[in-house]
């Protein structure tokens, strides 16, 4: 328990062997501590599991999702407890509040950050299921826009060949009713079409050339409507409609599996809202309260180092820093002083050579005379 309060301490980013001296201090930095450790630990968690997305199918995906997090929770914890450890408790509640603003407000942004990639992974169901009514709804509207597309482009040879399947329909019928009249001229069957005359005579001649010259237009038709469906079928193919099919639930899965951090995103998103475009409440309070408890999480160590009160710790504290500012002061005094008294020796022992050489000038002089 001792190694653990103390790496607990370290964590908070407090001077442990000020700490040490307080015992009623120790428990409170061990909860801030801790507070900023698990944090780390889901920081690290978070960026792992979303890196793992973006390596996902990459045999070394697991390696990347592993430095990551590692990196990623390492980051955090540096930044959780510079945080922390900057807030000084020997200010005034303003000034306190002033430095903890942009504290809080980055602990938000982080907050955010790692609760994303914890949300998808709570949601996975939900989000796989939204992505594959999205993917299937994606690929019937890019079916309907190719075939409106080629309505569209090739609007002349679809509409010749509805009005040739309509005129063959209308020359079947009319070819069936000209040989039952035919049969009934042959038969000798009285009509106000037929003559009543049984044989093959000049009336049964004409109805069978009526006959004959409807069947040869039949046979036109026919041809003309299946060069036309050929050339209808090849374009279909160039343009890349015939090979687009509807995808099977098999495919549908695989699609999911493989989806990205940005597709997941944003069918999270999504789960909020109703096929309709109204909010769905309970999911809708599901995932913000998720996200708050993590940004809760992640303010906390902030929040208990301003709520707590000024302690013996805290004074010690200021007192060893200023003892040191005022240490660094002296010292650098007397370091002042030594390259005075340097450069003031310096002088003098200039001063007297010179006055050495001008004596010995003047003794040269003398000499001389």
């Amino acid at each position: 328990m001792k190694n653990l309060n103390q790496f607990f301490w370290f964590c908070s980013g407090v001077h442990i062997n000020t700490l040490k001296d307080y015992p009623t201090e120790q428990n409170k930095y061990v909860g801030i501590g801790a507070t900023i450790f698990f944090t780390a630990l889901f920081a690290s968690l978070s960026g792992g599991y979303a890196m793992y997305f973006v390596f996902s199918g990459d045999a070394a995906a697991v390696f990347f999702a592993i430095l990551f997090g590692i990196i990623w929770g390492l980051a955090i914890f540096n930044m959780d407890r510079y945080i922390v450890s900057s807030i000084s408790k020997n200010g005034t509640v303003n000034k306190q509040i002033l430095q903890a603003t942009p504290r809080i407000l980055l602990a938000f942004m982080i907050g955010i950050v790692i609760s994303r990639p914890l949300e998808l992974k709570i949601f996975n169901k939900e989000i796989r299921e939204k992505l594959k009514l999205s993917y299937l709804n994606g690929q019937r509207s890019k079916i309907d826009t190719l075939n409106n597309t080629f309505t569209y482009k090739y609007g002349l040879e679809l509409k010749k060949i509805k009005d040739l399947v309509t005129e063959r329909d209308s020359l079947t019928t009319d070819i069936n009713r000209s040989r039952y009249l035919l049969n009934q001229e042959i038969f000798g069957d009285k009509t106000n079409q037929t003559s009543g005359q049984v044989g093959y005579g000049t009336y049964a001649k004409q109805k069978e050339e009526v006959l004959a010259q409807k069947v040869n237009r039949l046979g036109v038709v026919n041809n003309d409507i299946t060069a036309m469906e050929g050339f209808i079928r090849q374009r279909r193919d160039l343009d890349g409609i015939t090979s687009e099919r509807m995808f099977s639930g098999k495919q549908l899965d695989s699609l999911a599996n493989v989806a990205g951090f940005a597709d997941r995103n944003w069918a999270l998103g999504q789960l909020s809202f109703k096929a309709d475009g109204s909010r769905e409440l309970g999911t809708f309070l599901a995932i913000s309260f998720i996200g708050l408890l993590f940004i809760l999480f992640e303010c906390l160590p902030v929040f208990v180092k301003l709520m707590s009160d000024k302690g013996p710790y805290d004074v010690a504290l200021k007192n060893t820093e200023e003892s040191s500012i005022h240490g660094s002061f002296k010292n650098k005094d007397y370091h002042i002083a030594v390259i005075d008294n340097v450069q003031e020796t310096k002088i003098e022992a200039e001063t007297e050579r010179q006055k050495r050489e001008i004596i010995n000038s003047s003794k040269s002089a003398v000499y001389e005379e």
